[in-house]
């Protein structure tokens, strides 16, 4: 007889009383169905998601009925888990996301670490992934993007930064040129402070098969002939939740005095 193939499920449910046992007894259910728990976390305050396997997807079906009929609970999700559902078990919430633009997700400085996990898991996707990264100098728009890096085992290569002194490549070496690699681009320092050379090379590593993040995407988009609506994501990160992005010092006063060094 053919093994059945085991799958994922994300199941969340809201809890309107926290009763002694509440947990137990959703345990004892899955138990008792054989679904297995592989993580469970609380989620948002009144929430706890949990990822579960089973491979019998009839017992979902099942689990969704049973979960229904208990008391002080409504379930939020079941479905296969997302990427974004997996970040929430890991860290205990959700990441939050621009109710208009999808693809726009806020963060602050004392959340690195779901920031660093969330870039992660897309720089391991593979081909052409365009990410944005906005935010204020010194906020840890660089070290958030080389960390991801990192953890996503990949090689990262700086066409454009202001982390040390300034860089603007005109050329990369052959094995530079890999979708292993991320490619972390200043899109102030490469659109207004470049050469025709890099201009050049910034055009052919954004059509490459490969991971670009780009600090300032707004900047980048406003002095070249690329789109908001060429990125896949747009990542803002601020020192708190109520911090204005804004380029006023920039646009007043010259690239000099936006200091975007030590960290981004």
């Amino acid at each position: 007889m053919e093994a059945k193939e085991v799958k994922e499920w994300y199941m969340e449910y809201e809890i309107h009383k926290n009763r002694p046992g509440l947990l137990g007894d959703i345990a004892s259910i899955l138990g008792m169905m054989n679904i297995n728990i592989v993580t469970i976390n609380g989620v948002q305050n009144v929430r706890r998601g949990m990822l579960l396997t089973t491979d019998d997807d009839e017992k979902i079906e099942i689990l969704r009925n049973i979960v229904q009929k208990v008391d002080n609970i409504t379930i939020t999700r079941l479905r296969p888990p997302t990427m974004l559902d997996r970040l929430a078990v890991r860290h205990g919430r959700y990441i939050e996301r621009d109710s208009e633009d999808k693809k726009t997700f806020r963060f602050i400085r004392d959340e690195l670490g779901l920031l660093v996990d969330f870039m992660a898991e897309i720089l391991k996707k593979d081909g052409h992934q365009l990410i944005g990264i906005r935010g204020m100098p010194r906020v840890g728009k660089t070290e958030s993007m080389i960390a991801a890096s990192v953890s996503a085992n990949k090689r990262w290569t700086f066409i454009s930064s202001t982390l040390l002194r300034q860089t603007v490549r005109s050329s990369l070496a052959i094995d530079e040129m890999s979708p292993d690699h991320v490619y972390l681009i200043d899109g102030i320092v490469s659109t207004m402070r470049s050469t025709e050379k890099h201009h050049s090379l910034l055009r052919e590593i954004i059509s490459f098969p490969a991971a670009k993040v780009i600090e300032h995407p707004d900047i980048f988009v406003r002095e070249s002939e690329y789109e908001l609506s060429d990125f896949h994501y747009i990542i803002e990160l601020r020192h708190h939740p109520d911090e204005e992005i804004t380029y006023e010092l920039l646009n007043n006063r010259g690239f000099n005095d936006f200091d975007m060094t030590l960290g981004g």
